[in-house]
């Protein structure tokens, strides 16, 4: 039977996770090509973050992409990083004007991502999160991400509060992941990747 995203153009826009960094650079991107035959487009740096703060943010390397790909979707991660680094959170603009977004917060920088993406490949936008670890203020990053999911009828792939995902068990879990954050590669390919396929 032939994979239903065979062949779909997909753009990903994130950091480490996106990259594969504890997987020999080989995350769900990667696996995805295989299994399902997709054509990737990966824009991953390792330690960067959505709010524009530098040159390498994910803002500023959104505009790096080529703008007439025929991209079939658009995936964005919502990255740890600002996490991490308390970034400000900010809050969702009632406007759709990229004037209206503040890309030096989390929100103004999602939005001005999904705008961007929606404008120039007019393809669906979604956005995955983490799985669930000790961060109180990433968990407050993906309770932002689905209020602005509302606003802009995005995607997202919900890794934080899937049940399927946090009722892995202690052993798997340390086998999945290299740390808190980043995948194994066995959890890239017996983990993450089969939801995010379905998804």
């Amino acid at each position: 039977m032939t994979n239903p995203l065979e062949g779909k153009t997909i753009i990903f826009l994130g950091s480490s996770v996106t990259a594969g960094s504890a997987a020999e650079d080989e995350s769900f991107v990667e696996a995805l090509a295989e299994w399902a035959g997709i054509i990737p487009v990966k824009e991953a740096v390792s330690g960067t973050t959505l709010v524009d703060q530098d040159e390498i943010s994910y803002v500023r390397r959104l505009m790096t992409l080529d703008p007439t790909l025929r991209a079939d979707a658009f995936v964005c991660q919502l990255s740890t990083n600002d996490a991490s680094q308390d970034l400000p959170l900010g809050t969702m603009s009632d406007s759709v004007e990229p004037s209206a977004f503040d890309t030096h917060t989390v929100a103004g920088a999602i939005e001005s991502i999904i705008a961007y993406a929606k404008t120039t490949w007019q393809a669906p936008v979604i956005f995955f999160t983490n799985t669930r670890y000790d961060s109180p203020r990433y968990g407050q990053m993906v309770d932002l991400l689905l209020q602005i999911q509302k606003k802009w009828d995005i995607g997202v792939i919900d890794l934080w509060h899937d049940p399927e995902m946090n009722a892995v068990s202690e052993a798997d879990r340390a086998r999945y992941m290299a740390d808190d954050v980043h995948p194994s590669r066995a959890g890239y390919r017996e983990w993450w990747t089969p939801v995010i396929e379905r998804r």
